[in-house]
């Protein structure tokens, strides 16, 4: 059920109908006529750009389309007006007998706002992937809230996504890692830990060398690096993981697939990728020019195997081999995606930090070339969280050990919280999170706003229950503040379509503040006007009313369990 959808289609059937008229020439391409609501509410419930995107091509005045479209469309028992605005603009205001039969479709249907727009397409979407050395920070929350949220929107919207979390175990960092567990290894058998500069020295370590102690006494001490690097390498990559997924269980996140990178490592997959390329004609060995800014660290004046991106739209070709046979840091992603691709998904969604700012570009010209074009790449890449408490900025460094921890937020505000605030923001904005806003119950603090909503909601049902009245489906109401909150809900499946095909999951939570703010609204124009109270002293007249904002709460229920978030009950 999609009001906006059923309209345009209106609209469309009455152009077709202009066509079979003679008004309108033949062969016309509908796909850009939109209905939307229109910039002024006073100006009509829903608008469409019918004329404008049709006069060229058709040679014809915006107007004289208009003008005919009006009329076919003033004939349809749904629309009880119709303006034309300006020099061709439809503005189109629906009989009251939409808005209530809008209401009783939302109470009656299952999954009000689901959309079959992704039916059929398989989407991949990873995110976190933080590299396994230590406990989640803010820094990796917003990505993944943004992705986790991104997931359940598409999955709203009919796609087959799956959730997918690469582990970065393959690099430099993890050999750090191993060194540093083992000197809290040391220090579990009563030796004093050298943590040297570029170790990790987080006290969240402590335990991880007691249990490799557990595991092997003290039987590593007097060994060399290279008799335990491995072995500890993979012990500490493991308790790291499970400390991961625990940190991402606390924000409600589940993974579908923990992808290693370690496994693209002499396995033949990254030179099967990189074949695949070859076969296109798409590597060859030459010099690069020397990059302009900051130099990159893979780049060499000197022969190497590169990678034609620049035939797929990147602004140069690529190093994916160094001059001494090993690999660059862009080929085992190049590998990475060419499994994605192997593995049959339609859309690829990467979802990466401000830093990898330089890898979209070659990141989406790998994927263009191993598909041939035919899987599409969209690279979100996620701002900085600035913390605030006490009005004060919270700085922090990784390698120095004093960072706030995603549990450290989560355990402050809250699960619910943390999402919602989270993506108050677009992914590429960065984000404020002040500890005491976010908890402030005023209209400023979105989540407070959209929470009291439905605990408004849930208090009005409680009561109704305790008069005793009998809830019905079929609405009854009239006021402007009234058809404006119907007026909201209509909009619920457009903007899902709307988020879902932009990657905006941002959009969500705008829509339910927007919602939000309608019913307080109409709420507090109750306050002064019994009419609009929800419940009356006839328990019958109470149903009805009741009606709307039940409808309000299935909407809001809908768009919080997309972001993840567990609607209030009540607000204490």
């Amino acid at each position: 059920m999609n009001l906006f959808a059923d309209i345009r289609a209106l609209v469309i059937d009455s152009l077709t109908g202009l066509v079979s008229d003679g008004v309108l020439p033949e062969g016309l391409e509908f796909a850009n006529v939109a209905v939307e609501p229109p910039r002024d509410a006073l100006h009509g419930d829903m608008a469409t750009n019918a004329a404008m995107v049709l006069a060229k091509p058709a040679n014809l005045k915006p107007r004289d389309i208009a003008d005919k479209l009006a009329e076919k469309l003033a004939a349809d028992p749904r629309i009880a007006a119709v303006d034309v605005a300006g020099p061709g603009f439809i503005n189109l205001r629906l009989a009251d007998g939409v808005w209530s039969g809008l209401v009783e479709g939302i109470l009656a249907a299952k999954g009000y706002g689901r959309s079959p727009m992704g039916t059929g397409t398989k989407v991949n979407v990873e995110y976190v992937s933080a590299n396994p050395t230590g406990p989640m920070h803010v820094g990796h929350t917003r990505g993944a809230v943004f992705g986790d949220a991104l997931a359940s929107l598409l999955d709203y919207a009919g796609y087959d996504v799956t959730r997918e979390y690469y582990i970065n175990d393959g690099g430099a960092q993890v050999d750090v890692l191993a060194r540093s567990v083992f000197q809290r290894y040391r220090e579990a058998n009563g030796l004093n830990p050298e943590i040297a500069e570029g170790l990790y020295p987080g006290d969240y370590l402590v335990k991880v060398g007691e249990d490799l102690k557990a595991k092997y006494g003290d039987s590593l001490l007097d060994q060399p690096e290279e008799v335990w690097l491995a072995d500890v390498r993979v012990f500490a990559t493991d308790a790291m993981m499970e400390m991961i997924r625990g940190d991402l269980k606390a924000l409600g996140v589940e993974m579908d697939v923990f992808y290693s990178e370690k496994s693209l490592y002499n396995t033949g997959l990254i030179e099967a990728a990189i074949k695949e390329l070859d076969d296109k004609g798409l590597i060859y060995r030459g010099v690069l020019e020397p990059p302009k800014g900051k130099m990159p660290e893979d780049w060499e004046p000197r022969e190497q195997l590169l990678f034609k991106s620049t035939a797929h739209g990147d602004d140069v070709d690529r190093p994916i081999q160094k001059s001494d046979g090993a690999w660059t840091y862009f080929a085992p992603d190049i590998a990475y995606h060419y499994d994605k691709v192997k593995r049959g998904f339609d859309e690829i969604i990467d979802v990466f930090g401000a830093d990898h700012g330089g890898y979209v570009k070659r990141m989406k010209a790998a994927v263009s070339a191993l598909s041939d074009g035919k899987v599409g790449c969209d690279i979100k890449l996620i701002q900085l969280v600035k913390l605030i408490k006490n009005g004060e900025e919270l700085k922090m460094s990784k390698r120095a050990g004093n960072f706030v921890t995603l549990r450290d937020v989560v355990e402050e505000v809250g699960a619910d919280v943390t999402r919602f605030v989270m993506l108050t923001r677009k992914n590429d904005a960065s984000l404020d999170f002040d500890f005491d806003k976010v908890l402030e119950q005023s209209k400023d603090n979105p989540v407070f706003y959209v929470q009291y909503a439905h605990a408004r909601v849930r208090s009005v049902l409680r009561k109704a229950e305790e008069a005793g009245v009998t809830l019905t489906d079929t609405p009854r109401f009239d006021d402007p503040a009234e058809i404006a909150v119907a007026r909201k809900l209509a909009d619920w499946p457009r903007q899902v379509e709307i988020a879902a095909k932009g990657h905006e999951p941002h959009r969500i939570a705008f829509y339910l503040y927007d919602l939000a703010s309608d019913f307080h609204a109409l709420w507090n124009k109750g306050n002064d006007n019994g009419a609009l109270r929800f419940l009356q002293d006839d328990p019958a007249l109470s149903a009805a009313k009741i009606a709307l904002p039940r409808a309000v709460a299935v909407v809001i229920s809908a768009g919080l369990a997309i972001l993840g978030v567990t609607p209030a009950e009540e607000m204490r």
